[in-house]
């Protein structure tokens, strides 16, 4: 084991006891969906925002611009419009979009940084353990479609100068308490998910590994009593399910060969040297080769962070830009924060371009990949660098056999504590019910809206087939 993943280990609530409950170890064990074929979900986060103006159609008529400008409810057909510049890698993609406006997510941390709470509907504190609440919304929809690995995180943050790399703390929560682990470089993710082609070798030690531990574990078990005792039986548990889906992983090791992504030589050693774009180039490329292989079918992808290093960006090679900086409007070589913003966008579009590109060449049942795929790309914490919450647009690309009607259109729903009102834990809600877990809400509660004693419970049913 890297020494890196073993501190983290250490170090981490995903160390032994926490490792038990995390669905990306044991979903194996959970009910099949019923589908011929799984649905699958990529969950995109960045950070600074997204701006309402940032998503408004070019082509609004007068009227409509008025009720957009009000945050007035709105909805329009996305084929009779041009989309905004930031967007137009995805015009071929048109029939698949929607912009989703007007969700609020006030009961979630804004500020600089949401942590887990945006994808859990909670308040969390700053990166607390005990604020996390629940499995935050990609867990849940793991659980719905099982695979060899449940879950898969991957991250491009850093520390402002330079990315981080190995196995580190994530922000998707398998349970209450608990933090997952991600891959926070491309050379770790290829090493980790592939290795039952790269490397058969590492995955048998790590099977001989795991026996004696297990057998360790269980002799020390029997002699302990009480908090101890059931934090080795919550080891051991860890133990047989990474057996378990190591078993799994092997057996689909002919479908990994044939589509193993190809990593260029920068992306060794963590890849510090490499530029943002290469660097969201190969996680692209690791990420379509989990989901092609079938080695998970939820993706979590924090595409940037505040802290996240800018580098190599077009038209601005030479500077390591801050997120942070840009977020309060400092320019870099003479361009200015709105348009650098806009640039950073276009990389991320540019990801989910090839990504739908991609899947649409995979043939599955009378269709393709994609026809069974949702890309959700959100902003972290919410409408601005210093958010409040009020607004978290989303863009949504989503498959012919999406479960939801919402296709090709620009949504505003009703602006936040207004009746009518939605919040992500109904969007969440939504999710959930659409692909089978008919839970009456997920998510916490806004405080405002039950000020006012407005309805706020349960999915948003005009988008449910």
């Amino acid at each position: 084991m890297p020494s890196n993943r073993r501190n983290f280990l250490k170090t981490s609530a995903l160390g032994a006891s926490s490792l038990a409950l995390t669905p990306s170890l044991n979903s194996l064990l959970a009910a099949p969906a019923q589908s011929n074929h799984p649905r699958r979900f990529i969950f995109i986060r960045k950070s600074n925002g997204v701006r309402p103006r940032e998503v408004t159609l070019p082509t609004f008529s007068e009227k409509q611009k008025q009720l957009d400008a009000k945050k007035q409810p709105l909805e329009i057909d996305l084929d009779k419009h041009e989309l905004p510049a930031w967007l137009q890698p995805l015009n071929a993609y048109k029939k698949h979009m929607t912009i989703l406006h007007g969700l609020s997510a006030k009961m979630s941390e804004n500020g600089h940084w949401s942590y887990s709470s945006v994808m859990g509907a909670f308040k969390s504190g700053r990166n607390s353990l005990s604020g996390i609440k629940r499995a935050t919304i990609d867990f849940e929809l793991a659980k719905l479609f099982p695979s060899p690995f449940g879950h898969v995180e991957l991250s491009l943050t850093g520390n402002y100068a330079s990315f981080r790399s190995g196995i580190v703390a994530g922000y998707s929560a398998p349970g209450p308490h608990q933090r997952n682990y991600c891959y926070a470089d491309p050379k770790t993710a290829y090493d980790e998910l592939f290795k039952s082609v790269t490397n058969p070798g590492a995955v048998d030690s790590d099977n001989a590994m795991l026996k004696f531990l297990q057998q360790d574990e269980a002799y020390k078990a029997a002699i302990l009593k009480g908090r101890e005792k059931r934090k080795l039986s919550n080891h051991i548990k860890s133990i047989e399910s990474i057996r378990e889906r190591n078993k799994k992983v092997e057996k689909l090791a002919p479908v990994i060969a044939k589509n193993l992504p190809t990593l260029d030589k920068i992306h060794l050693n963590g890849g510090q040297n490499a530029t943002t774009p290469e660097k969201q180039k190969a996680m692209t490329d690791i990420l379509l080769a989990s989901l092609i292989t079938g080695l998970t079918n939820v993706v979590t992808y924090t595409i940037d962070e505040l802290s996240t290093p800018i580098k190599g960006l077009p038209g601005n090679e030479g500077d390591h830009i801050s997120i942070h900086e840009i977020g309060h409007n400092g320019g870099y070589s003479g361009v200015s924060a709105d348009r650098i913003r806009e640039k950073i966008r276009i990389g991320h579009v540019n990801q989910i371009a090839t990504t739908i590109k991609r899947l649409k060449q995979i043939p599955e049942g009378n269709g393709a990949m994609f026809d069974n795929t949702m890309i959700l790309y959100f902003p972290e914490n919410g409408e601005g660098h210093h958010s409040s919450g009020i607004e978290a647009p989303f863009l949504i690309m989503a498959g012919d056999n999406c479960k939801l009607d919402i296709a090709q259109r620009y949504i505003r729903l009703p602006f936040h504590a207004t009746p009518g009102h939605k919040t992500i834990g109904n969007w969440y809600t939504t999710l959930l019910n659409a692909h089978g877990n008919p839970l009456k809400h997920y998510g916490d509660l806004d405080l405002d809206m039950s000020r006012k004693k407005l309805p706020q419970t349960g999915a948003i049913k005009q988008f449910l087939t």
